[in-house]
């Protein structure tokens, strides 16, 4: 049992001198880097930049109406007066949301345009202005050869309503 232990103790010597000479040699290389970095002649550093004096500002519009409250006594800032209409009967094509309708063609007769419109369910519907289509009432106003114009009626998230104009086109 003594001459392991005695290896061992001769192994721990070993490795401690070679770990001491390992930190001692090879410094001359740094030391000399270090000379030739001190022997160059400093760089110029950049003049700061001018620091401009500060300009007050004055707050004008402490007066006027604050861009975060409502106006008028409707809440919203839509158009007075504007709301969906509840007297009328809803059209078949309310039914489905405008991003489902696909235009698909147009015919005229006697110089009146008509637009024929595909719902999700495949069939084909004929319009005409004055009709409404989308959830949003949106009520046709124009049909030409490439396109069905219409202006919907959208809540405006203030509690009042405003208009949006929207089309469906044969290239949608």
């Amino acid at each position: 049992m003594k001459s392991k232990a005695g290896t061992r103790v001769i192994c721990a010597v070993v490795l401690a001198s070679c770990a001491a000479a390992g930190c001692s040699g090879g410094q001359a290389d740094l030391q000399k880097w270090i000379a030739d970095t001190k022997k160059k002649p400093g760089g110029r550093i950049q003049a700061l930049p001018e620091v401009k004096p500060y300009e007050n500002f004055v707050y004008a519009a402490a007066s006027l109406r604050s861009p975060f409250q409502p106006v008028g006594p409707g809440g919203g800032a839509g158009q007075a007066g504007l709301r969906p209409s509840t007297q009328r009967n809803r059209e078949f094509l309310e039914g489905f949301s405008l991003d489902t309708l696909k235009m698909v063609g147009t015919f005229k007769v006697g110089g009146r345009f008509y637009g024929l419109v595909q719902s999700k369910d495949g069939l084909v519907h004929k319009i005409q202005p004055g009709n409404y289509l989308g959830q949003s009432d949106g009520k046709v106003t124009e049909i030409s050869g490439s396109k069905i114009t219409l202006v919907e009626i959208i809540p405006d998230g203030l509690g009042g309503y405003i208009e949006r104009p929207a089309s469906l086109s044969l290239t949608d």
